[in-house]
């Protein structure tokens, strides 16, 4: 065979394959480009945001939300994944709701389910959706944290991720929930230990106030004692010297025989009522002094007020104690009458 001819051959094939591979290439650099721009640069500038990094262009970290689309759900196929690039780009992936990247991206898969470029881009774009659900978590936005998950459970239901961010999304709620309960029982424990201060504030000084009234009362019953005890023993002094001369003017003959005489006098305790009341009065008794010289058959005649300081009279009056009346020398019983007088300052 005249290898002239095989190398013709192999030149003429080789011309051939070159313009099909310069084609292949030239739609493989299109693709490429076009994923770099539409997806997986604004992911990494995503990405480099939530790390803190700075993108090449700024972007104001105060920069509201531009308002929702009008009626979404009569945009057209590229209307929505010209909202999803247009949010992506504004790093506006899961929030805000009704006005991000996820939500037009599953309205394309909605109307079109096999659509590839908004498969594609919510597959690429879930980890850095998944990273902006967890700090909603930290930051304790369990609502707007749910909201998201549930974006998130749309665009890949069976992504172990998912159990992860529900699990972390139930304990950073049972924690809350625990930190305001323990905050709650604090804040009860606190007021119940106010209310028994001021119980106990209030306990001391009613007991103090009751032990001043009682003192005062004890002071004014002891000084009205006295006072009677004072009233009483001049009568009975008046009565001993009337008796002493009238035995002196008689002689000897009637020294044998004389009246009752007091020898021991008991002060009637001043009733606490009366006291406390602030009242005084009188009761006149009449009584038998037997011949031992005790007192015997005490009777109330008269008293005011009435009932007030009877039995404390008639108490006092049973102790005293007579020398009693003698009839020609022999002791004999006798009667008395008395007026004791109840009298405060």
């Amino acid at each position: 065979m005249d290898t002239r001819y095989i190398r013709y051959a192999r030149r003429r094939a080789r011309g051939a394959v070159r313009p099909a591979a310069i084609a292949i290439v030239a739609v493989v650099a299109v693709l490429a480009a076009a994923s770099w721009f539409l997806i997986i640069k604004p992911h990494q500038d995503l990405v480099e945001s939530d790390a803190g990094g700075h993108p090449s262009t700024p972007v104001t970290a105060a920069r509201a939300a531009p308002p929702p689309p009008v009626n979404v759900a009569a945009m057209s196929l590229n209307q929505l994944l010209a909202e999803a690039r247009k949010a992506v780009n504004e790093q506006r992936l899961l929030a805000p709701a009704g006005n991000n990247a996820f939500e037009f991206y599953l309205k394309v898969l909605e109307k079109q389910p096999g659509n590839q470029v908004a498969a594609d881009a919510l597959r690429e774009t879930f980890p850095v959706g998944a990273s902006l659900a967890e700090q909603a978590i930290n930051q304790r936005d369990f609502s707007d944290a749910q909201r998201q998950i549930d974006l998130l459970a749309k665009a890949d239901p069976a992504n172990y991720t998912l159990t992860i961010l529900r699990s972390k999304l139930d304990a950073q709620r049972k924690l809350q929930d625990r930190e305001q309960q323990l905050a709650s029982d604090k804040e009860k424990q606190s007021q119940l230990a106010a209310q028994k201060a001021v119980a106990d504030k209030a306990e001391a000084d009613r007991a103090a106030a009751e032990a001043q009234q009682k003192a005062l009362a004890e002071q004014q019953q002891r000084a009205a004692q006295t006072r009677v005890a004072q009233q009483q023993a001049e009568p009975s002094a008046r009565q001993s010297q009337a008796a002493g001369a009238t035995a002196a003017s008689e002689g000897t003959a009637s020294a044998a025989t004389h009246g009752p005489v007091l020898v021991r006098n008991v002060n009637p305790r001043y009733p606490v009522g009366a006291v406390r009341s602030n009242q005084e009065g009188w009761v006149e008794l009449t009584f038998t002094v037997t011949a031992e010289g005790n007192v015997d058959d005490v009777k109330v005649l008269d008293a005011e007020p009435r009932h007030v300081f009877d039995r404390a009279a008639v108490e006092a009056v049973t102790r005293w104690k007579y020398q009693p009346a003698t009839q020609d020398g022999t002791p004999v019983p006798s009667q008395d009458k008395r007026r004791i007088v109840f009298k405060l300052n």
